[in-house]
């Protein structure tokens, strides 16, 4: 995920985008603990996405 896409898109997307991001991580933490999860590295990357969505949210809250 592209954090100039990030920018541009309003509140309401990256609220959409944040819940979008958790019911994967979710998902992904589930395959893990059923041993049906091939590439372990999605979960850190799911993790850095929600970061970076958060972070958007935050800086965009300051900016008003």
């Amino acid at each position: 995920m592209n954090v100039n896409e990030l920018r541009q898109k309003s509140e309401a997307e990256l609220t959409k985008e944040l819940l979008d991001l958790r019911k994967a991580q979710f998902s992904l933490r589930m395959q893990l603990a059923t041993q049906q999860l091939n590439n372990s590295s999605q979960l850190g990357k799911v993790r850095k996405d929600i970061a970076r969505v958060k972070t958007i949210q935050r800086q965009k809250a300051g900016a008003k």
